[in-house]
């Protein structure tokens, strides 16, 4: 049997380090919720009115359930990344380093529980012995929970799973990935950019994928006027897990007066110089 969800087989020799998921297999509620509803609009309107009408009750009760489950685990941290890589993959070593400075320095970590890189997070979250949650999402195909995840939340909606992401994270750490990890590095800067959150560091892991994005950014939106100098600011772009948690220490403390606090309500950072830095 495979290690991994998605492999089916050996890929060759140019893409092993690869995982690819399989082609869709059924309709999710996400699919049903967002379609044209061609056939229940010729029924009647006010059928697939009262159709939709009613998903606003399981909508409202998975952000009920997401609240309830998402409370009270301490500061957070929420880690982005591929779902395609493997143990192997010297960014997925990278992110479980990171997640586990983080851990140390009194951050539980939330990320999407599938594998790859959200897998590299939650294993990092268990060696620093902290909350390693994981916001699952129903998908066309099967995608298990990966085994270092100690909170499962599944989630049928990406708005709402979207939202506990932003709603319980202190910061974003985002590694190498697809469009997924895009979709949620864009949208915690647009909600930045518009102040609908405030004190909230973006962390790009990985210099040599990330930068030919952030160029493109100052030489065509910039450039442009599409946004302002001041929100390239907005991002750190890094290959050092410590600077990461540098970062987003120094971040906490300015915004709160103390370091991360865990669950013990002591915090492991209390001291400047704890990561090597002193506090601007």
């Amino acid at each position: 049997m495979s290690e991994h969800p998605y492999d089916e087989g050996d890929p060759g020799p140019a893409e092993r380090d690869v995982v690819r998921p399989p082609p869709p297999s059924r309709e999710t509620e996400d699919e049903r919720f967002l379609a044209t509803a061609v056939e229940e609009l010729s029924r009647s309107p006010k059928f697939a009115l009262a159709l939709d009408s009613w998903r606003i009750f399981r909508i409202m009760g998975e952000f009920v359930e997401g609240f309830e489950e998402m409370t009270g685990h301490g500061p957070c941290v929420s880690i982005f990344g591929s779902a395609r890589v493997r143990p192997r993959d010297p960014g997925y070593q990278q992110c479980v380093e990171t997640s586990r400075l983080l851990g140390e320095a009194g951050f539980s970590i939330i990320t999407g529980g599938g594998p790859g890189m959200m897998e590299a997070a939650n294993r990092g979250a268990r060696e620093a012995g902290v909350p390693s949650i994981g916001c699952n999402i129903e998908l066309p195909f099967e995608q298990g929970t990966n085994p270092f995840v100690d909170i499962s939340v599944d989630f049928r909606y990406f708005f709402v799973r979207k939202t506990m992401f932003v709603k319980y994270a202190e910061a974003f750490v985002i590694f190498p990935g697809g469009f997924g990890t895009m979709d949620e590095l864009f949208e915690a800067l647009t909600l930045i950019q518009t102040g609908k959150v405030r004190n909230f560091p973006v962390v790009l892991v990985g210099r040599a994928y990330w930068e030919g994005m952030v160029d493109w950014i100052r030489a065509t939106m910039l450039a442009e006027g599409k946004i302002s100098p001041d929100d390239l600011e907005l991002m750190l772009v890094t290959d050092d897990p410590t600077e990461v948690v540098r970062h987003i220490v120094e971040r906490y403390r300015r915004n709160n007066g103390h370091g991360p606090r865990g669950l013990d309500g002591v915090s492991r950072i209390d001291t400047p110089d704890a990561l090597g830095t002193s506090t601007p």
